[in-house]
């Protein structure tokens, strides 16, 4: 489950950093993107811990 929400949170923040270089812009879903990427990310390492 742990490795599923990582996968999860670097697609999104890869998708995140493509739409940032080629200034595709969906206004501010991108930045929502990064939001939920680094959750993800977060609940990740704190989940790992354990």
């Amino acid at each position: 489950m742990t490795n599923l929400l990582l996968v999860i949170g670097l697609v999104i923040f890869v998708l995140w950093l493509l739409g940032f270089i080629t200034s595709y812009t969906l206004g501010g879903g991108i930045h929502v993107l990064l939001v939920v990427a680094i959750i993800l990310i977060v609940v990740w390492l704190v989940s790992g811990r354990r």
